[in-house]
């Protein structure tokens, strides 16, 4: 059985296996060797080392390789998850990118990324399942019924948040990018608005973020390793407002809320961030005109001020970097716009 085995919190997307073969292996072809040790298809397996996803001794290695004693073997695959039904749904995506091995698509506000409770249909799953046949794991559904699937996604985005996502088309795609992310070579940058005026022009916010035990569906960061999983989230100022600030994040991990919990935990909540507290006048006056200001700034951005703007990934085919930006959204526009002119009049 594997040494190890992680099923990563930050995507829930993706599996990696660590798996050291002992003294007495006999030469065995690694598909073969695999597949007697994890819950996963020969086929699975070849399409894993086609996109450079199964490394022995730290070398990426070809379908035929036959292991040795000794080998140090580790495999990343996307997760096949129990789940929903999964139905399409004739929903518009706005398309920014696709060719035969992937889709760069615009998330909107509101969007739940996959199927789960109290949230059955009206997906983003279910949207793509509609708009591209034979996506990623609905064969692997199909042979496997009790198995549900996330077809095609190797990242998520919250459902108030915004911006880019990169959805894969063919499972040797699908493989190949989720090992980008296990990796951390995918360039990420948000666009956050925040509560309170930051000190610095740049910085680095480090934390272990794990769910709280108060409330299960939100997040903090916590001392010991133990409850919480490492994450990094850098940041620069890009807009100052006076009581809020507008700063551009890169993701140098992936966990759950992370920018959100991140900023919370150094006193700068996200404006509109209902789980965190930031849809409360936080840093301000009492003068009753700045209340009614701020209230109808959340009026036009119910929900956290959070974009995913641009995404940077290498193209699993052609192996060249491929960068992707998106504009803010309008929501997210008028309420900066709102505030440049507050800020101008004082």
């Amino acid at each position: 059985m594997p040494e190890e085995h992680e099923i990563h919190e930050e995507q829930e997307l993706y599996e990696h296996y660590q798996i050291a073969a002992d003294k007495g292996q006999q030469l065995l072809r690694i598909d073969k060797f695999l597949s007697d040790r994890i819950e996963s298809s020969r086929n699975r397996i070849q399409n894993a080392a086609k996109a450079g996803s199964i490394l022995v001794n730290g070398t990426p290695i070809k379908p035929n390789y036959k292991v040795k004693p000794f080998d140090d073997i580790s495999i990343v695959l996307p997760y096949p998850k129990r789940e929903l039904e999964l139905i399409p749904q004739d929903i518009p995506l706005t398309i920014v990118y696709e060719d035969n091995d992937l889709a760069i698509v615009n998330k909107p506000a509101g969007m739940v990324v996959h199927p789960g409770y109290g949230h059955y249909t009206g997906t983003l799953v279910n949207a793509l399942i509609y708009h591209f046949e034979n996506l990623p794991d609905l064969k692997f559904k199909a042979q496997n019924p009790e198995l549900a699937s996330r077809p095609g996604l190797v990242h998520r985005l919250d459902k108030d948040t915004t911006g880019l996502m990169v959805v894969a088309k063919n499972e040797v795609a699908q493989t190949h990018l989720a090992k980008q992310f296990f990796d951390r070579t995918v360039q990420r940058k948000y666009m956050a608005l925040v509560w309170g005026d930051m000190k610095d022009d740049e910085g680095k916010i480090e934390g272990n973020i794990g769910r709280s035990l108060k409330d299960r569906k939100v997040f903090q960061v916590w001392g010991d390793e133990e409850k919480g999983k490492h994450a990094v989230t850098h940041y620069k100022v890009l807009e100052r407002f006076g009581y809020v600030t507008l700063v551009q994040c890169r993701l140098e991990t992936g966990r759950t809320h992370q920018i959100r919990v991140h900023f919370k935990h150094i006193g700068h909540t996200l404006f509109g961030d209902f789980f965190y507290g930031g849809d409360k006048i936080l840093k301000g006056t009492t003068f009753t005109k700045y209340k009614q200001f701020v209230e109808n700034c959340f009026k036009i951005l119910p929900r956290q001020a959070l974009h995913a703007k641009s995404l940077g990934l290498v193209h699993p085919s052609t192996g060249k970097e491929m960068p992707f930006e998106s504009e803010l959204p309008d929501d997210m526009q008028q309420v900066l716009g709102k505030w440049r002119k507050y800020t101008a009049a004082r």
